[in-house]
Parts: structure tokens; sequence; C-alpha cells
């Protein structure tokens, strides 16, 4: 796990711009002529020499400003970066876990210059603010680098929206991609959008990416897991000079590689999505807790997250998957690790997960009425009956 928590010491300063994790002075791009002669041309390095030179004084404090587009559900996938540097004490939590020994071997070529250009251009943010404000239909939409995702991912959505009684017809399922990342026009309408840029440094930041995209290899041209490693629920809002942005869940490429990697393409799409629709039902029933974010309140509404999540993908009118199956995926998919017991984006250990989430398909399999499907409200008054004995 080497190279992982290398990238993630650095990855995780990205995530947290507005506190600030570096000084100004730290996050300029200094490579060393060393690593540059390794890899690049001499053409390449004569370009992106005249970039650094004519990056503007205040670049650093602009990016840590970073914007107002503060992701507000699921950012356990983002998160599990500074969780890896945290040096917390022994936990329930495991570091080696199959998805992150496969995103280490992932990242095993990114050194020092290459994790700095990424994290000083915050290029690790810029599809997931991309499809954020711009993605807002749900119509010609492709998931996975090669569309593999996208039958099984429309399919489920529609199943979901049948499934639980909620208002759900303004809920827009879109894609992350990191290939946006050699598109300049994307470029540059996000750098606008989400940094408060004018045009012609947001059109500077964009040549910079779209040279590094092109000298370093290691980006794979932008399709590198780690630029799309989330999904979230969003809950629409207004934006500024763009209107209102729809309420939304954003599927990232990167995540449901990871899963499928170490061999659950065959559920994991659908189970990542199940869990961020039911995002969905706590926003439209308003079963968000009240008042400051606290490690409990987030861990509740995860946990009951969870446990919406696997009520649907075992119910013999959700997705009837067998069981399991889904404990298999479960297992590993609470394992991504979540020990962090005073941060205010707490889901809850590995196995309080697996208790909401066994729970639920419990609930579902010893039903009198098999074919009844539980509405939302009465799902979530169960739940709230249940938590205590979930969290001890």
């Amino acid at each position: 796990m080497k190279q992982l928590k290398l990238f993630t010491a650095a990855i995780a300063c990205s995530f947290i711009l507005l506190n600030g994790c570096k000084t100004e002075s730290d996050l300029s791009v200094t490579p060393t002529a060393t690593e540059q002669n390794s890899q690049l041309s001499v053409a390449a390095q004569e370009n992106l020499a005249k970039l650094r030179a004519a990056l503007p004084a205040d670049a650093a404090k602009q990016l840590k400003q970073g914007s107002n587009l503060l992701i507000t559900t699921d950012q356990q996938y983002r998160e599990m970066a500074q969780r890896a540097i945290n040096a917390i004490a022994p936990t329930p939590c495991n570091d080696n876990t199959p998805t992150n020994i496969w995103l280490d071997q992932q990242l095993a070529d990114w050194n020092r210059t290459v994790i700095n250009y990424a994290i000083d251009l915050d290029m690790l943010n810029l599809p997931t603010y991309d499809a954020l404000v711009f993605e807002n239909s749900s119509e010609n939409q492709y998931y996975g680098v090669n569309g593999e995702y996208t039958q099984r991912l429309t399919k489920t959505f529609k199943d979901l929206k049948r499934f639980w009684n909620i208002e759900s017809d303004n809920i827009i399922m879109a894609a992350m991609h990191g290939n946006m990342l050699q598109d300049r026009d994307k470029l540059i309408r996000t750098y606008t959008a989400a940094y408060g840029m004018n045009e012609e440094d947001a059109a500077f930041y964009a040549d910079f990416v779209l040279a590094l995209v092109d000298a370093f290899p290691q980006y794979r041209k932008g399709n590198h897991p780690i630029f799309t490693y989330n999904a979230f629920a969003q809950q629409g809002f207004n934006l500024p000079g763009y209107g209102i942005i729809p309420d939304k869940i954003i599927m990232g490429d990167g995540i449901m590689d990871s899963f499928a990697a170490v061999g659950f393409a065959d559920i994991a799409p659908q189970a990542i999505l199940a869990h961020e629709f039911a995002h969905h039902i706590q926003f439209d029933l308003n079963l968000f807790t009240a008042g400051p974010r606290t490690p409990e309140a987030t861990r509740r509404t995860e946990l009951m997250a969870d446990a919406y999540a696997a009520y649907y993908l075992s119910h013999a009118r959700g997705a009837a998957m067998q069981w399991k199956r889904v404990q298999q995926f479960l297992q590993v998919f609470f394992n991504i690790g979540d020990c962090s017991f005073t941060s205010t984006s707490h889901h809850g250990t590995p196995t309080q997960r697996i208790a909401a989430a066994q729970w639920a398909y419990n609930l579902a399999n010893s039903a009198q009425k098999q074919g009844h499907i539980l509405s939302a409200q009465e799902f979530a008054v169960l739940f709230e009956a249940q938590l205590p004995k979930l969290v001890k």
C-alpha cells in the first residue's frame, strides 16, 4: 500500500481545499529535472516550462479557495484517501482491501511529479464538478469507459423508481468520465463554473491540463480510475449564473471499475446505485437529521441507506439477487473502511454496515407476504426502531 499512501497523502489535501492543507508556496508545481528528463520529450518539457512560468501569481490561492460545489453525501470513496494517512489506532477497518490493493497497483507508476500536477490543477475534482453542473439529463448517458455498465445501470435506475414509492421523476442519473480532461471546452466551463474563474484564466488552466494529459501516460488520457473514483447523490440546488441544478446521482467509472476488477462486475454497479438512490429517498422524506452534521447523524443516514439498498437488492420484486452473493460484495464494499469515528462523514464501521444490510435482508425474506414491498416511509420507521441494536 506504499504507493497508494504516498498518493493519498497528497490527494487528501485536494479534497479539503477550503480548509487548506499546504501553504501556497507548497502548492506550486516544482518537478525535478531528473523526473522531467526521465519521462518527457524535450518539446513536452519546454511546453510545460512555459506554462509553469505563466502560472498566475495567485493560482494557488484560487484553487485553494476551491469551489462552492460541496458534495453533501457519500464522500466515503474520496475520504478513503484521508483515512489511509490518519494513523488511527487498530480498528475493525482493513486497510488492505481488494479495492485498495487494486487502486494501489493502478498508481504504481505515479511519481511525485505526476501527483503534484494532478493536485495542483485540481484534476481530481474536475470530472466530478463537470458532471454535477453540466450533465443535466439521464438521456444519452453511458456508464463505464467503454459503456460496459450502461445497460445494467439504466435498467436498475428504472427499477428503483418503480420499487420505491417516492417522487423520483425529477432525479437525474449521470456519468462521471475522466476523459473530460481531454476536452478543452469542458475544462474551461468547469473551471469557470466551479471556481469562478474568468474565461482567460480558465482557458489557461484548461490548456495546462491538456498538455499534462498529453505528456504523461500515467494519466491514461484522463481515463485513470482515480479521476472518477466516486459515486454520490446530490440534492438539487441553485448555482448563481447557471440556474437550478437538478437532483442527481453521479456514477463514476473508476469506482465501478475497482469492484469489477476484484470480481464484482455483476453486482457492484447496481448495489452502489441502490445506495445512492436511498439518499434521494432520504431527501424526499426529509430523513436527514436537522442541525449541525455530526458523526452519529451521518452514521444513521448512511446505515439507513445501506439498509434501503440491501432490501431492494434482495427483495423478490426488487433486484432479486441471491443474498449470499450480495453479502460477498457488501463485505468488500463496506470494508473500504470507515472507522473515523469523530469524522462528520462517518458511515459506520464495516460490522455495523453489514448488520444493517443483514437486517434489511431478513425483513424482506421473512415477510409473510413475500410479494409485498414496504413503503419507503414504513421502512424508515422500522429502521429507526432497529438502529440502537445495529450500532451496539
